[in-house]
């Protein structure tokens, strides 16, 4: 705030609250849940303390503001989960992922057939996108349109996804860790998402049934 003209103004403060309100409603943030703290990290302006070059501002500190923040809550009563680093040693079974996809950066379109990397934990593995399910209007999660023949930049829609080899992953409600996911293609990111239910296989391409998990569990 120390570089604005005049120092410390609150037009141009009230003009950034308003500017960043408008993107964050576009990706789904609620800006009234949203702590707009003005500071200046070169003077330590509202930084610890509260200062009189802002003395127009009655919110929170930047440390008061950061102290607020709820710890999310860790799924410690979950069975334990260790992403490795270099060494996989997976038991024969693959996975099809199904998961919520937001086209962030991708030149063309994406359709039925589409083949990038995916990125989930500590892994890297090729996956096709077997089947486009929906499209999704991703602020509100409502069903826009049944299996779209494409996704473009700035859709979101759930999309059956087929792993190339066997990976490791959860739904996203389960172990978010292990449920989050990036899409790449030619080292660009050019979506983000996350695990919404997994279709587990065995090597011969047999699904798995109930029975036989609950048999192979006693």
């Amino acid at each position: 705030m120390d570089a604005t003209t005049p120092k410390y103004s609150k037009a141009r403060y009230d003009e950034i609250i308003k500017e960043v309100s408008s993107y964050l409603k576009k990706v789904g943030y609620n800006p009234d849940k949203i702590p707009f703290v003005p500071i200046s990290g070169f003077e330590g302006d509202n930084m610890i303390e509260r200062s009189t070059n802002l003395d127009w501002y009655k919110g929170p500190t930047l440390l008061e503001a950061l102290d607020q923040i709820n710890e999310p809550k860790r799924p410690s009563d979950k069975p334990l989960r260790l992403p490795l680093q270099d060494v996989y040693k997976i038991g024969g079974i693959g996975t099809v992922p199904v998961g919520r996809v937001i086209i962030m950066n991708h030149p063309g379109q994406i359709g039925n057939g589409y083949a990038p990397v995916l990125d989930c934990h500590t892994s890297h593995i090729a996956v096709k996108f077997s089947e486009i399910l929906t499209k999704i209007d991703r602020r509100s999660g409502k069903e826009i349109e049944k299996e779209p023949k494409f996704l473009k930049n700035g859709d979101a829609g759930m999309v059956k996804m087929t792993p190339t080899k066997p990976m490791v992953v959860e739904t996203f409600s389960e172990y978010p860790p292990l449920g989050r996911f990036a899409v790449r293609d030619m080292r660009q990111t050019v979506a983000v998402g996350v695990i919404k239910s997994v279709d587990k296989k065995d090597p011969t391409g047999a699904k798995v049934t109930k029975a036989a998990v609950k048999k192979g569990a006693k």
